[in-house]
């Protein structure tokens, strides 16, 4: 299971947080990861210039913009899944 937060602070929100959210979500259905890949919104991860900050299973911390969402679920969260199933 891969845990993805998407920070939902005040500025990661006014950077396009909830669309990120839904756009991510959408995703894990269209790819039928809905067992595999948990996306939630999280409070502040501190890294507020960097908005909209993302976090994979607790690690590393990305700033991911809204046009981006494809190619981040593709490049990080999909190879995250995969070193998993390791």
């Amino acid at each position: 299971m891969v845990i993805v937060e998407v920070c939902i602070g005040s500025h990661c929100h006014s950077k396009g947080a909830y669309e990120l959210v839904s756009s991510l979500n959408s995703l894990v259905k269209k790819n039928n990861l809905s067992d595999e890949v948990v996306i939630k919104g999280t409070f502040c991860l501190g890294h507020c210039t960097k908005a909209v900050s993302v976090r994979i299973d607790n690690d590393k911390i990305y700033s991911v913009q809204l046009e981006k969402a494809e190619e981040f679920f593709d490049e990080c969260i999909k190879k995250n899944l995969e070193l998993c199933r390791i």
